[in-house]
């Protein structure tokens, strides 16, 4: 079994047929999935979306990008009743684009890490040259579970990231590097503490660049790792899906209709 940890599939932008999405990733032995929610209207959809799919789970959470057009609603959005429900994200800071001022996005991430810590969920995070006031934050407060999502940083924050005991979400981005040092970082990220993602339908993975990136496609990222790390396929696929499984809490569930 794979899981793909990180995935847009909801959005209203997702160009490709969602049922036949669904249906390929089945067939490459994805079979479950996490949508990933990235502001308030579209963590309603990640929550609709997997209420109405068997093996489809959903985080409700404010992008940094999105961070300037409000976070307050995501409170009242948090069910832990709800199976469907898995985490809070993705939240965290963006300094490369800025889409939001810089002081609104750390208002935002820090609101969502308290939501996150008052419910008992794991957090997604997204950070992307932002680490230098990331870590103060985070470090302010105890207890935090999660994962940086599609890390392409370098080892340094990696290893500021084990040392948190936060996961790291390895995607397709990890496929198609140049920078020697990078490469060789995804190698070493321990077993037990990377997941398997692939923010469909961004950073679609060798040998498939140019195409839509989709759930199935995480086949591909799994298959890299085993390649890197001269270990087995069945490997990668049974320590990443027990860490999925152990810091998501995911559960069978049935269809839940709004």
């Amino acid at each position: 079994m794979l899981i793909d940890t990180h995935c847009h599939i909801h959005d209203v932008e997702y160009p490709l047929d969602i049922e036949q999405t669904i249906k390929r990733a089945y067939e490459n032995g994805v079979e479950k999935m996490i949508c990933i929610g990235t502001s308030q209207d579209d963590s309603r959809r990640a929550i609709s979306f997997a209420n109405s799919h068997d093996n489809i789970f959903c985080s409700v959470g404010v992008h940094p990008h999105e961070a300037k057009n409000g976070y307050s609603e995501i409170d009242s959005l948090i069910d832990i009743t709800n199976s469907s429900l898995v985490a809070v994200g993705e939240i965290g800071l963006d300094y490369h684009y800025d889409f939001s001022p810089r002081n609104i996005q750390i208002e935002a991430l820090q609101a969502q890490i308290e939501l996150a810590l008052k419910y008992d969920l794991p957090i997604i995070f997204h950070v992307r040259e932002a680490y230098d006031d990331f870590w103060p934050i985070f470090d302010n407060f105890h207890g935090i579970r999660g994962v940086v999502h599609s890390f392409t940083d370098f080892p340094e924050n990696i290893s500021k990231s084990l040392e948190r005991n936060l996961s790291i979400g390895i995607s397709g981005f990890s496929t198609f590097i140049k920078d020697e040092v990078q490469k060789e970082m995804f190698a070493m990220i321990p077993l037990d503490k990377i997941l398997l993602e692939t923010d469909a339908p961004y950073l679609t993975p060798v040998p498939l660049r140019g195409k839509v990136n989709e759930p199935a496609y995480v086949r591909n990222v799994a298959e890299h790792q085993s390649a890197i790390r001269n270990i087995s396929l069945n490997e990668i696929t049974d320590a990443t899906t027990k860490n999925a499984f152990v810091l998501f809490n995911l559960k069978n569930k049935h269809n839940q209709k709004d």
